[in-house]
């Protein structure tokens, strides 16, 4: 137990580290980004993963009040998240529709992306025999070498033409293809050159449809780096994804263009401090050893919190307004820190291990720099051990 003050028998269940998300951050960025397209095209916010650890269903409906007119998942359960937490909003599955999902995602206007002709044999068989029609959005690789009908530019089959797969497709009983999209792999790198030649083979494409009297309702193809940087990937829609959560694409894109916050911080608090010679080993394979007599503090976040092992001995938090290293390996449920040259530093006190305090602040990029990956990772690989809390919840329902 803490030594100090009785607690408040109101704060005892309380946990020790949270998640903020702050739904008004969030709310400005969505209107910011809504702020760089025409009038006409429309923003389909990216909800999968949780909303990169945001919480899909708050995040969901403030994107919704705040200009989103679709929302996107990966997978069938994120779906039915959204369904269940009461929004009726579009939303469409960039992950693969199986035949089981069919007549639930048509009974709930859950779009599904088809990627290739096998597949989409498969659903349309299961459709019929079910008397459903589900609408499709038909994915087109361009360059990312990922999912979907291989475009002729990039395919070592000329005479396997995706023009031709999506009409067919079209053809095809119980799908009703309402849009058809690409993803950019590059977009949010310098050099645009890659990103370009997938926008003028998705341009292509769409005209070589509409030469065949076919023009889909939406075509889309911008991520968050084309959204910024790249006016001419709009089309009819965008996806804003780590954008919409304050995170940049890169250090690449143009940082000018648009006004972003971090939506998210995580807080906690110091339940252990104490004095420790030098010659001190510190957690797991004693990895840290103390240089001189300073004082380790214990902070109750850890891997199993999705705060990774890679900081141990790299990362920083936030005490009393100073930056505290990470000392020795990141444990299951906690992390150590040395706390020697912050005077007075007690348990109880309050902990930043993302956000701002006092002067200094922790992004998920500078974690993420410390893990030698992308920011992405950093909240999307939370696991929900930790609570979370939403400030300005009033923007859930802010325009609707």
């Amino acid at each position: 137990m803490m030594p100090g003050r009785e607690p408040d028998p109101a704060d005892a269940l309380k946990p020790l580290t949270t998640v903020e998300v702050d739904l008004g951050a969030l709310a400005r960025n969505v209107r910011a980004l809504k702020g760089l397209l025409s009038g006409t095209t429309r923003l389909m916010a990216v909800v999968k993963a949780n909303a990169y650890g945001h919480g899909a269903v708050p995040v969901a409906r403030t994107a919704l009040a705040n200009g989103a007119d679709f929302l996107a998942v990966a997978r069938i359960s994120e779906a039915a998240e959204l369904r269940k937490g009461g929004i009726d909003a579009p939303v469409l599955m960039f992950g693969v529709a199986l035949p089981g999902h069919t007549a639930y995602m048509a009974d709930h206007g859950i779009r599904a992306s088809i990627t290739d002709m096998a597949a989409a044999k498969i659903l349309s068989q299961r459709l019929k025999t079910e008397g459903k029609t589900l609408k499709v959005h038909i994915k087109v690789d361009t360059g990312m070498g990922r999912l979907g009908l291989v475009h002729e530019a990039i395919s070592a089959a000329p005479s396997s033409r995706a023009v031709d797969h999506i009409l067919a497709i079209r053809a095809m009983d119980g799908l009703e293809v309402e849009g058809v999209y690409t993803h950019l792999s590059k977009a949010d790198e310098t050099d645009k050159t890659h990103t370009q030649e997938q926008i003028q083979r998705f341009n292509r494409m769409i005209a070589q449809l509409a030469q065949k009297g076919f023009t889909p309702r939406i075509c889309h193809a911008a991520n968050s780096a084309g959204i910024i940087d790249l006016p001419e990937s709009h089309f009819d829609m965008v996806r804003p994804g780590i954008a919409m959560y304050g995170l940049w694409p890169s250090d690449q894109v143009d940082r000018s263009r648009v006004s972003l916050a971090p939506v998210m911080g995580i807080r906690s608090r110091l339940i252990q401090v104490k004095q420790v010679p030098k010659g001190f080993d510190v957690s797991y394979g004693a990895t840290h050893v103390t240089s001189r007599p300073t004082t380790i503090a214990t902070v109750p976040i850890g891997y199993a919190d999705g705060y990774s092992r890679l900081l141990s001995n790299r990362g920083e938090m936030l005490v009393r307004g100073q930056r505290a290293k990470i000392a020795g390996r990141v444990c299951m449920d906690f992390t150590m820190i040395d706390v020697g040259h912050i005077p007075d530093a007690a348990p109880g006190d309050e902990v930043v291990i993302i956000g701002r305090q006092g002067d200094q602040e922790i992004l998920a990029d500078h974690i993420a720099a410390h893990m030698n990956t992308i920011n992405y990772e950093v909240t999307a690989g939370l696991t929900g051990r930790m609570s979370c809390r939403y400030l300005n919840p009033g923007e859930q329902h802010a325009q609707i």
